[in-house]
């Protein structure tokens, strides 16, 4: 972090395979993003790195969320309203931790979604500093619920900013529109 803004970011993640999420392989994956220069993704075992992008495609119907397994963490049931708004045909892809980022940006995903269960709730900023460098340099978006950028110049917390969307940038707009219309029933 310089001044509050994201410049490196790094994901590693043992129990993600280099490619798909399915796969069988025993090294898992790393990310990198640096500001300005692009993501790439090596397997951890491996210093062969390959650039990454996110999934170009537009249409809700075939994107792929991502949520968390846990539902203290995000509300699965909101994110379910969302994905009807969307049109969405595939079962939501729920793992753990910063891996979510890192489907998105490898374009496993086109959508991350972290709606808050509880008003209060405040997201600690090293839960999302180094996923969302890898996702916007990438090609992605990722902004909070009402479409503001993540501001991580406020301490431990991101105290102005609520829950957390993380898509390909292509689906970004409809994403906060359906989210809106669930969030206060439109």
């Amino acid at each position: 972090m310089e001044n509050g803004t994201v410049v490196l970011g790094v994901l590693g993640c043992p129990n993600l395979p280099l490619v798909g999420v399915d796969s069988v392989d025993p090294y898992g994956c790393l990310l990198v993003a640096v500001n300005a220069e692009g993501t790439v993704i090596r397997r951890l075992d491996d210093s062969k790195e390959q650039e990454i992008a996110v999934t170009q495609s537009g249409d809700g119907s075939q994107a792929v969320i991502c949520e968390s397994f846990e539902t203290d963490h995000s509300s699965h049931e909101q994110a379910a309203q969302v994905a009807r708004h969307l049109h969405v045909t595939h079962a939501p892809l729920r793992i753990d931790s910063q891996c979510k980022y890192a489907v998105v940006a490898r374009g496993d995903a086109s959508l991350y979604l972290r709606l808050p269960i509880e008003a209060a709730y405040q997201e600690r900023i090293w839960d999302h500093a180094a996923g969302s460098l890898i996702v916007a340099e990438a090609g992605g978006r990722v902004t909070d619920v009402d479409g503001n950028p993540l501001d991580f110049s406020t301490g431990k917390k991101l105290l102005r900013n609520r829950g957390i969307i993380a898509s390909n940038g292509h689906l970004h707009t409809a994403v906060l529109e359906a989210v809106h219309a669930v969030r206060f029933g439109r």
